[in-house]
């Protein structure tokens, strides 16, 4: 493949405020055609980077060397910003974070245009005869909403692009696991469940998604349980090579995972793995009243170690009687108070919860497999909320 491609400008948009009705054609056009192009979005993704440093050369030095990564998590936001396109009030939230976390990056409004004129080229390279001018004033329209979203996020922020940070203490659990603890230079400001984005100096320009386990304490130290991914180049090396010393940068907060106290519902949180770090840092914070929404947490694993924080969610649950944990193995039955199966086979055995809300993280066969799972079982797809951005 060549980097010496041709691109055409954006169409420009003529109205002022995009339609949001979920019938609207744009919203069937870029759907269809992007159900013509995802079987080939791994050349999408190849073609789209290929254009845009042909397009912006200077833009090559925001990433790293190797790029099989952001390839990977340009799939998935293009996935997630499709299944959203016709849920603005998802959408637009999911969109602000995303343009006052790419300030880390030096991002600056000229790019966006680059970043348009690359995306509609790599979509229409491989549409072929499903792409029309139809198709693509409805892909521009689409870029113009996520684009208009991200900047304005982006001015409005007045807090840095990133934060800071010395690690001081790696307690690594086992081969592939291991719980990092950083003290930022300043306080982070996220709320329980919120995820950010962080840059070791083992991979630099590889920031990685992780959530602190821990609600905001005092003293601001954010803990991080790290799993070593296959093919993670990022989470490997931090589980394998993190040291105390460590300089981090930690980005803006992101992610919609939370609970409101007040809402008046009773939770369900579905966990996997690592995927237990948010539910613990929520947990942690609804821990400071006594009374609170009744939480149930499924908590789940292939076998007994992966429920690493086991012990440590019971005894929260043993003080706190709003709370009850639920674990879940594949492969292990006989240990007291364990359901066998995935959590996609044990959650909607108990329901289809509709007066909760409910949260899910784990990876993203997981996550995928469970919401699917419970929306065949009658859960309304309104009550769950669960987050785009889960490995490396």
């Amino acid at each position: 493949m060549t980097a010496n491609v041709v691109v055409s400008p954006i169409p420009r948009v003529d109205s002022a405020e995009p339609s949001t009705d979920p019938v609207t054609a744009m919203v069937r056009l870029v759907r269809e055609s992007f159900a013509v192009v995802e079987p080939h979005a791994e050349q999408v993704a190849e073609y789209f980077y290929a254009t845009l440093f042909s397009i912006e050369p200077a833009a090559r030095e925001m990433f790293p060397v190797n790029m099989q990564v952001q390839r990977s998590r340009l799939l998935r936001a293009l996935v997630h910003v499709v299944q959203m396109v016709d849920r603005p009030d998802d959408l637009i939230p999911f969109l602000r974070q995303l343009g006052r976390d790419h300030r880390k990056f030096g991002v600056v409004a000229s790019h966006y245009e680059a970043v348009g004129m690359a995306l509609l080229a790599g979509v229409k390279q491989y549409a072929k005869d499903a792409w029309t001018d139809e198709v693509e004033r409805a892909w521009a329209e689409a870029y113009t909403i996520m684009a208009r979203a991200m900047l304005e996020a982006a001015g409005a922020d007045d807090g840095p692009a990133w934060w800071p940070g010395t690690v001081v203490e790696r307690l690594r659990l086992s081969r592939d696991l291991a719980i990092v603890r950083v003290r930022p230079d300043f306080a982070v400001p996220y709320q329980p469940g919120q995820y950010v984005s962080v840059e070791a100096p083992q991979r630099p320009r590889m920031w990685r998604y992780l959530t602190p386990a821990t609600a905001p304490r005092d003293d601001g130290l954010l803990e991080f349980h790290v799993r070593a991914v296959d093919g993670g180049w990022v989470s490997r090396s931090i589980v394998a090579t993190a040291q105390p010393g460590d300089s981090w940068r930690i980005g803006p907060p992101m992610g919609r995972i939370r609970v409101d106290r007040n809402a008046g519902r009773d939770v369900l949180m579905v966990a996997g793995g690592t995927g237990v770090a948010p539910m613990r840092a929520i947990i942690d914070h609804l821990s400071q009243w006594g009374e609170n929404p009744r939480v149930h947490l499924f908590y789940g694993g292939r076998v007994r170690p992966d429920l690493y924080e086991l012990e440590n969610l019971q005894m929260l649950a043993a003080s706190n009687p709003w709370l009850r944990i639920t674990p879940v193995l594949e492969t292990e039955s006989a240990l007291p108070g364990v359901e066998r199966g995935t959590l996609a086979d044990v959650v909607p055995r108990h329901g289809a919860w509709n007066d909760h809300d409910v949260l899910v993280s784990g990876s993203p066969p997981m996550v995928r497999s469970t919401v699917s799972r419970m929306l065949v079982a009658g859960t309304a797809l309104d009550r769950i909320t669960y987050d785009p951005f889960t490995v490396d």
